[in-house]
């Protein structure tokens, strides 16, 4: 009898034990599909079962089969694939299959460009709509339907490529530097995707425009010579590349591939307005002012992501010091030079060429008077984006100075903890006040000291 009173007085006091340690370490881990831990194993301390509670989605949200590609990088790879292996078969096959056709020669050459049979897989992947005139050496290329499947190619390029960044490279790199949590991770890879995308996008914007007479925005050659209609190879597939990511990237949020922050709505108003200026000024041959406003858009975002990571690294230093250069590169891009083209569109819209003023489509001109105010009310609308964000980014500048901390005012909380701890919290809270409730910790050391 004594022996089995012993033996229940230490199963007790053991419970007790293992239960203040759990209480003390509420952040325990809970694997998917097991119960949590209690102090008596499965039970609470009443002895009623607990529910068994799986971990948190994590990986890949669900959508529809038709969008695996959206969130799959091997679908996307897949898809990406198909185009290039029938590319390459029709480039092996036409010569024979012309040979057949030629006895048609006649009646079908005149629909032939060059007297050949197009592929029609180029268009996806290879720009379309070269000027016949242009000079060999100088090629130009000018706005084509075909531009379309170009762009849907590239939607799914992008989201191999942010999936493959965002999954793979950055989840190693935030593993290697000791971020385990969860939401971490996926705030960790949205950066990483930021920093590589933007640094790419920024540096080849900036190469674009030193072949261009707008070199630095000198904004006069917005207009002069307009319209720009026929392109530098490179600059319209860079014009192609942007609107493809940011109908990329609208995909991004209308499936919630990121968790919303706080600011949610104001993205995507930014993303609308951001493809609103991409397709427009494509349209109305307008890509010269399109990639002043692209750089001074790309490159402080690429700051901002990369001040970001570095936050994530708790690399405090480098943190701080990433954060003031993201700040002046910000005001310069973002307001100054925003404010240059704002003030080009007011001032200097009448440098456009009397001839080029009216609306003639198959002339390439659109810039009737009233396009002036169809032009500035977008970007107008972004300023306004900007000033909104630069009110949050000195809010943390304020902080900065005075805390040595730079969080960011749009996720003060949503990275501190996973769904998963903060549902143990609340698990070990309610544990907790029912063990006190009922004195059960107080009879336990009771019955420890009347049994020494």
């Amino acid at each position: 009898m004594h022996r089995g009173k012993k033996r229940a007085a230490t199963t007790v006091t053991a419970s007790s034990t293992a239960y203040s340690k759990f209480s003390r370490h509420p952040a325990h881990h809970v694997d998917a599909g097991f119960e949590p831990q209690t102090p008596f194993g499965s039970s609470t301390p009443f002895g009623s079962s607990t529910p068994v509670r799986s971990a948190s989605p994590v990986g890949r949200p669900k959508v529809s089969p038709w969008l695996r590609w959206a969130i799959d990088p091997v679908e996307a790879f897949k898809l990406l694939l198909i185009p290039i292996v029938l590319y390459i078969n029709w480039e092996l096959l036409t010569p024979r299959l012309e040979t057949v056709l030629d006895p048609l020669a006649p009646i079908i050459g005149p629909y032939l460009p060059d007297g050949h049979l197009p592929n029609p897989f180029g268009p996806l992947f290879l720009l379309s709509n070269k000027v016949p005139t242009s000079d060999p050496d100088d090629p130009r290329y000018a706005k084509s339907w075909c531009d379309l499947l170009f762009i849907a190619y590239h939607i799914v390029f992008f989201s191999c490529f942010r999936q493959f960044v965002t999954d793979t490279l950055s989840r190693r790199i935030a593993r290697y530097f000791g971020i385990k949590k969860e939401s971490k991770l996926a705030r960790f890879g949205e950066q990483g995707y930021a920093v590589v995308y933007f640094f790419l996008s920024g540096a080849w914007g900036m190469r674009v425009m030193s072949q261009l007479p707008t070199w630095w925005f000198q904004t006069e050659y917005f207009w002069i010579d307009y319209p720009h209609w026929d392109m530098k190879p490179e600059l319209k597939r860079y014009y192609l590349m942007q609107m493809s990511y940011w109908c990329q990237q609208f995909i991004v949020l209308v499936l919630q591939l990121e968790k919303p922050r706080k600011d949610y709505y104001e993205l995507v108003a930014h993303h609308i307005v951001t493809l609103w200026l991409v397709g427009w000024s494509y349209m109305m041959n307008l890509t010269l002012i399109g990639n002043a406003v692209y750089m001074s858009m790309d490159i402080p975002d690429m700051a901002l992501a990369l001040s970001k990571l570095l936050n994530y690294l708790q690399l405090e230093r480098a943190k701080v010091v990433s954060f003031a250069i993201f700040v002046c590169l910000w005001t310069y891009f973002r307001h100054a030079l925003n404010l240059i083209i704002l003030w080009s569109v007011w001032k200097e819209f009448d440098r456009v060429p009397e001839h080029a003023m009216k609306w003639v489509p198959s002339d390439g001109t659109y810039l009737v008077p009233w396009m002036k105010y169809q032009v500035f009310a977008p970007l107008a609308l972004l300023q306004l984006l900007n000033l909104f964000w630069f009110y949050l980014i000195l809010r943390i500048l304020v902080r900065t100075i005075l805390t040595f901390t730079t969080d960011d005012d749009r996720s003060e909380d949503e990275d501190d903890d996973d769904d998963e701890d903060v549902e143990e919290k609340k698990l070990v809270e309610k544990y907790k006040d029912d063990w006190n409730e009922n004195g059960t910790t107080k009879k336990t050391d009771a019955q420890s000291e009347n049994h020494k």
